[in-house]
């Protein structure tokens, strides 16, 4: 019998050079659909108004929290 070589899968991952894997980035990075500044401006709203109400939320169980805290065993 023969010695034969293990079939590789698809699903094996191959090691390419750092040339290739650039050139892969920046073909990538020319199908992504960049907003515009209206809507980069509304998404920064949108955030910081989200992240807003989040930290409001979080203070206030902070707060209750600790006053429960201090009623409890103070």
């Amino acid at each position: 019998m023969s010695e034969s070589r293990p079939i590789s899968s698809p699903d094996e991952k191959k090691r390419t050079n750092p040339v290739t894997f650039y050139r892969q980035v920046v073909a990538e990075l020319r199908k992504v659909v960049w907003p515009n500044q209206n809507q980069l401006v509304t998404y920064f709203v949108v955030t910081m108004v989200f992240v807003t109400v989040v930290m409001a939320i979080v203070s206030l169980l902070d707060l209750g929290f600790g006053r429960l805290a201090f009623w409890v065993f103070g």
